[in-house]
């Protein structure tokens, strides 16, 4: 089998990272390795770890750099924080570049990492804390948010409660124990408080977000996901968030959900279906969300009797 052969093979099972050990054993040598990532065919991606595919594209790149950052601090390593988040694909935290990879407390940490994005950290963990995830050990979600929670602000930290219980990556029980991952640590008393506030029925973090405007401005939604039907019990549309009594509608518009074509025909046919069995439609984006009261402001003015 040809060296490039053998070396895909591997690479294919490993995110597309290569090790300088298992270049070596393929029968290169260090200087063919060097020529390699000088003429750009191969990208060093972590302390000995390569990439012989640089054309991938931009998630697959990322994560490379996520295994590589884990091969590269040796076996105990295992990712955590937002980067573990990620990976489980728990939503509405901040994007960032950073990679967050810990080593086990009685570790020496690495001063320098090769990649400039590569945060280390010495967190200690019951082994039930860690887990797989693709081939990749990271913490387990409870583990996750429990750890996330203390780094984040309340908006972040009710979205990320809120996606993960969404996709079902946790139950309202797993969350019971949270609490007892976080006693004794900084900021546990703010994110006992963010607990309390998770709602999985939350589709999104920006229907996250428009809740948690409506409940700071004094006008929380009735029901979050109300379905609305006719008198034969035809189903004319689900809500994001709604007001019963006042037969008020709020929708969250993401970017990618309602922006094809096929979406805002739909979207128009539902609040058309809406409309005109008495309800009133009002639409949110994402930065409409960045305005503490523009959003409770507009639900109040749609609540008032006419």
């Amino acid at each position: 089998m040809a060296e490039s052969d053998l070396l895909a093979r591997i690479a294919v099972g490993q995110d597309g990272v290569v090790t300088t050990a298992q270049a070596l054993a393929a029968g290169l040598s260090r200087d063919r390795i060097r020529y390699l990532c000088r003429s750009g065919r191969w990208v060093r991606v972590a302390r000995g770890c390569f990439v012989p595919r640089p054309e991938m594209g931009d998630l697959a790149l990322r994560r490379a750099r996520i295994r590589a950052a884990v091969t590269s601090l040796g076996p105990q390593a295992f990712v955590v924080l937002d980067t573990a988040a990620e990976l489980h694909r728990i939503g509405g935290l901040r994007p960032t570049s950073a990679i967050h990879v810990s080593v086990p407390a009685d570790r020496p940490r690495p001063q320098r990492p090769a990649d400039p994005d590569l945060v280390v950290h010495q967190i200690s963990v019951a082994p039930a804390d860690v887990a797989e995830v693709g081939g990749l050990p990271v913490t387990t979600p409870v583990r996750t948010l429990a750890d996330v929670l203390l780094r984040v602000d309340r908006y972040p930290a009710v979205c990320a409660l809120d996606s993960a219980l969404n996709r079902q990556l946790v139950t309202v029980a797993d969350l019971s124990m949270i609490p007892a991952l976080l006693a004794g640590r900084r900021g546990a008393v703010a994110a006992r408080a963010h607990l309390a506030e998770a709602d999985g029925r939350a589709q999104s973090p920006l229907e996250t977000r428009a809740r948690l405007r409506c409940v700071d401005g004094g006008v929380p939604p009735d029901v979050l996901q109300l379905e609305v039907r006719d008198d034969d019990g035809y189903l004319l549309g689900i809500g994001d968030l709604g007001w019963r009594k006042a037969r008020v509608i709020a929708e969250a518009d993401g970017q990618g959900p309602h922006r094809t074509p096929q979406a805002v025909y739909e979207d128009r046919t539902r609040q058309n279906r809406l409309v005109n069995a008495g309800w009133r439609i009002l639409r949110f984006t994402w930065s409409d969300t960045l305005r503490p009261d523009y959003i409770p402001e507009t639900v109040k003015a749609a609540l008032r009797p006419r």
